[in-house]
């Protein structure tokens, strides 16, 4: 499945301003399940000063400096991503829970030092005892942990409420679990912080979903949004994507930007400028089929307004 991605964010200042450096996720990367076959990046604008580098991660970085006056800015990022069928394992094939927990505490490769890394806290998913509780209603026992972690899923999707006013992106999960509300964003910090406080490792997927219109009506325009989902490590298997806002393993319609701990690690546009006053903020994706869309990216993709 190939797919053209565009993301544009803008932002628009009540006074100059005259300094600004940010530095964004917004490249896909590229995996055994995932090809960028182009990508394109543009600001508004134009920067004194434009790097593009890779994190910690793996994930591709771009940064940018703007050294003159400015009342708008605008940075718009489009692609062209092939995606390829997962294979995904059977859930009862994978190993008991507590021997991935095991193998996790005491790496016996490099595979799984790596991964050990996502066993701990990080700002946004942080591991407590109401969480290990809540999550060992899936993880029983001996468990398989792909069963266990669909189960965990299926929990998450039915027991929440997706309501964008619920929360902020820096709502505490805590309170995110006590209301039961929130967005794509909580429900995989929850997911992560539960396997987390089971001793598992799991990490935090930024992307994109393709989403149909509603039955009868057109496709809108810049209706899709960033989305998110979290990741299980599995000896032997790799990494399993879990989306417990739509209760499914990411297969086809999931583009994959970038991973880390949490958001704090992924997103999509921070950093800091001087002046500015008020300012606002908004952001038009669109993820487009590539037989229903423009067969690549054009050249210089003109700014909203």
């Amino acid at each position: 499945m190939k797919y053209h991605v565009s993301h544009i964010t803008t932002y628009r200042y009540s006074e100059p301003v005259p300094l600004g450096h940010n530095e964004t996720h917004l490249t896909p990367r590229r995996f055994e399940r995932q090809d960028c076959l182009d990508s394109r990046f543009s600001v508004m604008p134009a920067p004194a000063i434009l790097q593009t580098r890779t994190d910690y991660f793996g994930n591709p970085v771009i940064f940018f400096a703007l050294e003159e006056e400015h009342a708008k800015l605008t940075v718009t990022a489009t692609s062209v991503v092939e995606l390829f069928e997962p294979r995904w394992p059977a859930g009862p094939s994978t190993p008991a829970w507590e021997t991935v927990r095991a193998a996790l505490a005491a790496p016996a490769d490099a595979a799984a030092l790596a991964a050990a890394l996502f066993r701990f806290d990080s700002p946004y998913a942080r591991r407590h005892p109401r969480l290990a509780e809540y999550a060992g209603q899936s993880f029983t026992p001996g468990r398989p942990l792909l069963d266990a972690a669909l189960d965990l899923t299926a929990r998450i999707h039915g027991q929440f409420r997706y309501d964008p006013a619920a929360t902020s992106v820096n709502t505490p999960i805590l309170d995110v679990f006590e209301k039961r509300r929130g967005v794509c964003q909580d429900f995989a910090h929850l997911e992560i912080a539960c396997l987390r406080s089971l001793g598992l490792a799991a990490r935090y997927v930024s992307g994109y979903l393709s989403t149909d219109p509603p039955a009868g009506q057109e496709r809108l325009v810049g209706a899709d949004a960033s989305h998110a989902w979290s990741s299980l490590y599995c000896p032997g298997v790799g990494w399993l994507d879990l989306d417990p806002t739509n209760n499914q393993m990411p297969a086809l319609r999931h583009v994959t930007i970038a991973w880390g701990r949490d958001y704090g690690d992924v997103c999509p546009i921070k950093g800091v400028f001087i002046g500015g006053g008020h300012h606002g903020m908004s952001v038009a994706v669109d993820v487009v089929r590539q037989s229903d869309g423009p067969q690549e990216p054009p050249a210089a993709p003109p700014p909203p307004g």
